[in-house]
């Protein structure tokens, strides 16, 4: 099924920023992920006081939950990235290693929300996806 990423040349250049305006989804099957943290498989936080660790895990485990579906980066439609008292630094951090997750496909809609915390303490960020299957 074909998703096209929406990107108007008279707005602002987002992808570099590891999103696209919009993504256009025709048809077919969604799949909507809950919000992945720095969680290994026993439930133990991944990175402690550490960013850009926690955003590497969380990523990882958004490929593995898009892994056991068949789809990979390339078919996301959109993601909200949710991070603890949000600064431009550690936005840096994060688009940073969302650009290195989509390794060359065009990145999906992303809404950044910085907020005060998340489910446990020791989380520093959250990234929620919707896909398209097909």
């Amino acid at each position: 099924m074909p998703i096209t990423k929406i990107n108007p040349p008279h707005l602002y250049e987002s992808v570099p920023f590891g999103f696209s305006h919009a993504a256009l989804q025709e048809g077919g099957r969604t799949l909507h992920l809950a919000g992945q943290v720095a969680w290994d498989a026993q439930c133990n936080v991944v990175g402690e006081g550490d960013l850009a660790r926690q955003v590497e895990v969380a990523l990882q485990n958004l490929s593995a939950v898009l892994d056991e579906a068949g789809a990979d980066a390339g078919n996301l439609v959109r993601l909200r990235t949710y991070i603890v008292d949000n600064t431009p630094e550690k936005l840096g951090i994060v688009v940073g290693a969302i650009n290195r997750f989509y390794a060359g496909a065009t990145p999906a809609p992303n809404t950044v929300i910085g907020v005060s915390g998340l489910a446990l303490p020791d989380f520093l960020v959250e990234i929620e996806a919707t896909a398209s299957l097909d």
